[in-house]
């Protein structure tokens, strides 16, 4: 009944703005990003009110990413088979349920079970909600719409361990969760009024073997790559990224065979997809890297308070956020495949760059440094997310989702475990106990020279790929006839 009601109030009502449906879509995908890195800065705490080991709450953790892995690669078949909307909302509606369960918890057990079903919850809102965009906003307005769905992606993660130091300190760990619920609310509210139902027209069958195989293979990985980034567990991650290989290689097989497999490796050999799938993961070490690096760079190496830390570590939401007027005019003039090489060696040489960050340099301008090191690399996100789907089926544009955003999920976490196995391997060889400044920089050279790589990937994009999304080949039509 609802939905008829809905659906009646929007006969005759104009398509909403692109921009309506992007931030609405992006507050969704925010609440997530947010959630999952705000949580850190509270386990001391929690563990003292769980009456718990600081430690044993990684599990808090790791739970949620588990849920993650499992769910988003059967997101695109169940939006196809329910409705975008429908399954967006719903997605709304479990990791809101998740976070209420989570702030109610008695102990680290109800915690796990209720993280567990908030990751579901989130693991249908980051697939669908880009769906959602693309079969929404016009071609010719996609790079725009992109830029705004970009932004939450990128400061969530940053902006998270600074507001859990603040909750922490100033409110009960809690609230940490309770804030997810009118924000859950009125996204709900929006996504009713302004966002159409789409189905799919595929009538595929559901790929259980696959998503068994998938779900311990992705697990495993995100389960190993999340480990090694803490001391005394390389040898328990290294058992488990074997694992995730060994069931990796299982799936692929079982892929061959299956007619619908629930991750469709063939769309790599579609060229816009497989070049922006392989140089974002690249580009992506360095991405999942920062937010580990950046606060510990601070604190350890400056002695910086944790508050500090997190003001200094917020410029690079800034910068994110000032790209996205900037990204629709670049495109434009210059192409997707031009922006994404000139561009990207601009945003990894800038992280670099913080190599050589010390102690005695100004705040207020390693602080200038990082915005334009957001602004540079959410660029580079907002091109890649938006050329990868330029030729893409529109009966595939579900499986595409879902696969794209288990591969960005994937390498984020493995950019966490190439900084932490950077900075360990340089303090070994070292001899330090404690990192050190160069111990940093020899991390942040690390990690910066794997996604420097994807500048040769970059090259391989086709000079007009994206056209008639950016409007290049227009420009270049336009400025020839004025001539």
């Amino acid at each position: 009944m609802s939905d008829q009601i809905y659906q009646a109030a929007a006969i005759g009502r104009a398509k909403p703005n692109f921009r309506v449906i992007a931030m609405i879509v992006a507050s969704a995908m925010f609440m997530e990003q947010l959630d999952a890195t705000v949580l850190a800065t509270a386990l001391p705490t929690m563990a003292r009110d769980f009456g718990v080991s600081a430690p044993s709450m990684s599990i808090a953790l790791t739970s949620y990413l588990l849920s993650l892995a499992i769910f988003i690669p059967a997101s695109g078949l169940i939006a196809d088979r329910f409705g975008s909307r429908t399954v967006f909302r719903a997605a709304i509606a479990v990791f809101v349920t998740g976070s209420i369960f989570c702030a109610l918890s008695p102990n680290l057990l109800c915690l796990v079970l209720a993280r567990l079903l908030q990751g579901l919850g989130g693991a249908m809102m980051l697939p669908v909600g880009r769906l959602v965009l693309l079969r929404s906003v016009d071609r010719k307005d996609m790079v725009n719409a992109m830029s705004w769905l970009l932004v939450p992606a990128l400061i969530g993660p940053i902006l998270g361990p600074p507001v859990g130091g603040l909750i922490v300190t100033y409110l009960d760990w809690r609230w940490i969760f309770y804030i997810n619920v009118p924000i859950g609310i009125i996204g709900f509210t929006l996504v009713s009024i302004f966002i159409e139902d789409f189905k799919g027209e595929s009538k595929r069958r559901f790929d259980t073997v696959g998503f068994i195989l998938s779900g311990i293979a992705l697990g495993s990985l995100l389960f190993g790559f999340e480990s090694s980034s803490r001391p005394g567990e390389a040898a328990f991650s290294l058992f488990l990224i074997a694992v995730g290989m060994l069931f990796g290689i299982a799936y692929l097989k079982h892929a061959r065979r299956h007619p619908s497999p629930i991750m469709d490796f063939s769309l790599m050999k579609v060229p816009s997809f497989g070049t922006s799938v392989i140089a974002g993961s690249l580009t992506r070490i360095t991405q999942g890297a920062q937010p580990f690096l950046l606060p510990l760079y601070f604190q350890l190496g400056f002695g910086l308070s944790a508050a500090k830390a997190g003001q200094l570590v917020t410029a690079a939401a800034l910068g994110s956020m000032a790209m996205k007027a900037v990204a629709p005019r670049v495109l434009r003039r210059f192409g997707f495949r031009n922006s994404l090489v000139a561009n990207g060696v601009i945003a990894t040489c800038g992280y670099a760059l913080c190599a050589a960050f010390r102690p005695d340099w100004p705040l207020a301008l390693i602080f200038a440094f990082l915005v334009m090191c957001g602004f540079f690399m959410s660029f580079q996100f907002t091109a890649y997310n938006t050329v990868a789907y330029d030729e893409i089926d529109r009966d595939r544009m579900s499986s595409a989702t879902s696969f794209y955003t288990t591969f960005q999920q994937l390498m984020l976490s493995l950019g966490i475990c190439v900084g932490a196995l950077a900075l360990h391997t340089s303090m070994t060889v070292n001899g330090s106990e404690t990192p050190q400044l160069h111990d940093f920089s020899a991390a942040f050279l690390f990690v910066t020279a794997i996604s420097i790589t994807a500048t040769f990937w970059n090259l391989r994009f086709a000079r007009s790929a994206g056209a008639d999304i950016s409007g290049h080949d227009a420009g270049k039509a336009a400025h020839a006839a004025e001539h």
